[in-house]
């Protein structure tokens, strides 16, 4: 089953969320793993948070509980729903569910990264949040520049 497609099909779809969550920020990660949120984020996010791997394992993904569970629920819209009967459906649902972590925002505004989350999403020291509307991502700042530097948005922009 291609994650990947279907992830990124279900943000699609489903719209809506927190539309402040935009912009690039770069700030430092200490040796615990602990990130300080942008202000901007902060300012809109509850306490409780979501953070799953992105389907590719290109970085995290960081919900707020709700859309976490709509984003989850988002993946079956087009397919009739979530069907328990239907086995790809339930291990689809099951490795996603497998692979998040609860988070809360400490006194300090941060957020504290497990070492299988920052091995997964190869995160070091130097990290990027990428705002996307209804979550935010968190890259490697050398991984985000790459992939930034082979985005052609002229390209992109033009196709429809």
């Amino acid at each position: 089953m291609d994650l990947k497609y279907i992830a990124a099909e279900s943000l699609i779809l489903r719209g809506g969320g927190v539309s402040e969550l935009l912009g690039e920020y770069r700030h430092k990660m200490d040796a615990k793993g602990r990130l300080s949120l942008p202000s901007s984020f902060r300012k809109v996010l509850s306490q409780d948070l979501r953070i799953t791997p992105d389907p590719e394992n290109q970085c995290l993904y960081v919900f707020e509980v709700d859309d976490y569970s709509n984003w989850v629920e988002g993946l079956f819209e087009g397919e009739g729903g979530f069907d328990v009967s239907s086995k790809r459906k339930s291990a689809l649902r099951k490795v996603l569910n497998s692979r998040v972590r609860n988070c809360e925002i400490d006194n300090s505004g941060r957020i504290h990264l497990t070492p299988a989350q920052r091995e997964i999403a190869g995160l070091d020291k130097d990290v990027v949040f990428v705002g996307d509307e209804d979550h935010f991502e968190i890259w490697d700042a050398k991984r985000w520049d790459d992939f930034v530097g082979s985005v052609d948005l002229a390209s992109l922009m033009s196709e429809s």
